[in-house]
């Protein structure tokens, strides 16, 4: 229609060769496989099969000599790609409210040792954006399941010498479940050679198998299979760390907390305002965080408790509300009225963009720690300084304080390990929603 519209020649024509060669790209990339649908819609291979059906139609234009501008054709397509990705994200909102209400999931068998069964359900049932539900289990050795999973058998931990005695076991104890997929956790039982026997004998009667080899949180785009004298080797390409994409982020970090600072100076004096007003003391509370590779850096906040709260600290520490290292109140009694309304909207947050622009932190990243909380830190949640902190990140936009400290520092790691620009543009087109709902600001 677009490219009648326009006055193209055999515009049909042309409608019914793109439309193939966008499906025959779709397949070939797997964007319509089951799986395609465990993480959240990528825009980037979108725009890279756009990209390729751009330049196909480009030659088949040449080759049918009809020539013309590139432009036109450009302009034509333009509408077919914001129409997928707008469908593409809509699908996948549909498929996760039907996940949230147990629908839409595939039945998993899991098949390990009982630290690693454990370890799968655990995993599995901390969130909800899969399309997997375990039914059952079959434990490798004697160990005790604590997960609550239902045990339906066990296979000896000395490995068989026979083919079926695995097999058999395993399809005796998942006979009666419905099971869709098998999942089988590698171990110090579950030799190679004993999980490709396993695996024949379960592809042979059309079981489907995933062998889950133990790394958690990194992004598929960080994976590649590949293969090396018979060996299948996984490779994981390490977290974004230095060259020109770091240094395009700053760049652009900077640049959006000078424009910002710009845009919303009305908005800081009228907040500058409220806040003298609302309560005597400054208008910016000045205090001491953790940045990148442990460096401490001045954080500006608009004021939103009373002069003397830090000293009134120590007598609150009792009525702490959170699990881990920080200390949050729900109704925190040093709060004032404005800062209560600051805080419920993230509005106390804002001149931190002054230490966006001076490059103490990014627009997005970890919540900027305080120097008491990273004295109590592990080697793990050391991780979470290997970059800079940020002025929203997916701690924020996921719950806020209201998330535990275990569920913190996993959103946190998932961000320093799989950064990309994707990811910085969902968070911050998420971060609006969150600062209106005000969930969990306290």
């Amino acid at each position: 229609m677009t490219f009648s519209v326009i006055g193209e020649p055999h515009p049909v024509r042309q409608a019914v060769v793109i439309s193939t060669v966008w499906l025959l790209m779709g397949f070939a990339g797997g964007r319509y496989a089951p799986w395609g649908w465990d993480e959240a819609a990528p825009v980037g291979p979108l725009v890279r099969d756009w990209s390729v059906l751009l330049g196909s139609l480009a030659v088949l234009r040449t080759v049918s000599g009809l020539g013309g501008a590139p432009a036109v054709p450009l302009a034509a397509l333009c509408p077919s790609l914001i129409a997928t990705l707008a469908g593409r994200k809509a699908v996948h909102r549909s498929v996760l409210a039907a996940r949230r209400d147990a629908r839409a999931l595939r039945r998993v068998f899991v098949i390990g040792e009982a630290g690693a069964v454990d370890a799968v359900v655990g995993q599995l049932a901390e969130r909800t954006d899969h399309g997997y539900v375990v039914v059952g289990a079959c434990v490798v050795g004697d160990g005790d399941v604590l997960s609550g999973v239902r045990v339906c058998g066990r296979l000896r931990a000395d490995e068989p010498a026979g083919l079926e005695e695995d097999a058999s076991a395993v399809r005796e104890a998942a006979g009666a479940l419905g099971v869709d997929l098998f999942f089988v956790a590698t171990g110090r039982h579950m030799s190679g050679s004993r999980l490709r026997r396993l695996s024949w004998t379960l592809h042979d009667r059309g079981c489907p198998l995933m062998v889950l080899p133990g790394v958690i949180e990194v992004a598929r785009r960080r994976i590649r299979l590949t293969s090396a004298a018979g060996l299948t080797l996984l490779h994981i390409a390490p977290p974004v760390r230095r060259g020109l994409p770091t240094f395009l982020k700053d760049a652009m970090d900077r640049l959006g907390a000078l424009v910002l600072l710009v845009v919303l100076a009305p908005l800081f004096a009228l907040l500058a305002i409220a806040v003298r007003m609302g309560s005597p003391g400054p208008v910016i509370y000045r205090q001491t965080r953790i940045g990148r590779h442990n460096r401490p850096f001045p954080l500006w906040k608009f004021r939103t408790m009373v002069v003397d709260a830090d000293r009134m600290k120590s007598d609150l520490a009792a009525a702490n509300e959170n699990d881990g290292h920080m200390f949050k109140l729900r109704r925190d009694p040093r709060v004032t009225a404005v800062g209560r309304f600051l805080r419920r909207y993230s509005l106390d947050e804002l001149p931190q963009l002054v230490n966006v622009l001076l490059g103490h932190m990014s627009l997005v990243g970890p919540r900027p720690p305080l120097p008491e909380e990273v004295a109590r830190y592990d080697q793990v949640e050391m991780r979470r300084l290997s970059v800079k902190p940020g002025l929203t990140g997916l701690w924020q936009v996921s719950g806020r304080s209201d998330l535990t400290w275990h569920e913190t520092v996993s959103l946190d790691l998932r961000y320093v390990d799989n950064w990309s620009w994707t990811l910085d543009m969902t968070v911050m087109a998420r971060t609006l929603r969150a600062v209106l709902d005000g969930r969990g600001a306290y």
